[in-house]
């Protein structure tokens, strides 16, 4: 995102914090550190839990 942070609403710091935080699960399991299945799980669960259920699956 190109704005400072902190002029973000609270909805792009949301999407910024999820996009983030899927990106960490990405390097997880392109290292191997979990498998397929835990980055399914860790991934449905953040998505349930953020409400980013439509924005993941646009």
């Amino acid at each position: 995102m190109d704005k400072d942070y902190s002029s973000l609403t609270p909805e792009e710091k949301k999407l910024d914090l999820f996009l983030r935080q899927k990106r960490t699960l990405d390097l997880f399991l392109e290292r191997n550190a979990i498998s397929k299945a835990q980055y399914d799980k860790s991934l449905g669960d953040l998505i349930e839990k953020m409400g980013m259920s439509v924005v993941y699956n646009l």
